[in-house]
């Protein structure tokens, strides 16, 4: 694709990132397909990992998400059996947590996601891929 004097269009930052994204997130969904997971699912047990005893409106903050949704996303991981609200009383403030069984999935992804990683950014990947990858773990080391 070029202009209309000929020259290769500017190169977008926003338009590569997207598109790598894209990659990335199709990458990872057939990673995490045969572990019943989505990148939405291992999200939300990954926060719950992080934060034991997270709260659904915590949940919803650190997601990015309305809390009803929330509220239906963790119904299901529960009738899943791989978390547990310890707190599940009307009223009263819930204590989500991971399940035995969460934490076993969750660690299987984390290898699904290592995997993913490797092939984006290890070192087979494109070297561009490389470079951004360094970039990315420099900036979020500190």
């Amino acid at each position: 694709m070029t202009t209309e004097k000929g020259s290769p269009p500017p190169i977008s930052p926003s338009i590569i990132v997207l598109t790598l994204a894209r990659r990335v997130e199709t990458e990872l969904g057939a990673a995490l397909a045969p572990l019943d997971l989505t990148v939405t699912r291992l999200g939300l047990l990954g926060h719950i990992a992080a934060v034991p005893g997270v709260s659904f409106s915590d949940l919803a903050r650190m997601s990015g998400t309305a809390v009803q949704s929330v509220h239906s996303a963790v119904k299901a991981l529960v009738a899943a059996g791989l978390v547990r609200d310890s707190n599940a009383r009307a009223g009263s403030a819930s204590t989500i947590e991971l399940t035995p069984e969460g934490r076993r999935l969750l660690a299987a992804a984390e290898q699904a996601i290592g995997d993913v990683d490797d092939l984006l950014f290890g070192s087979s990947a494109d070297p561009i891929q490389r470079q951004l990858a360094a970039a990315i773990r420099a900036a979020f080391a500190s």
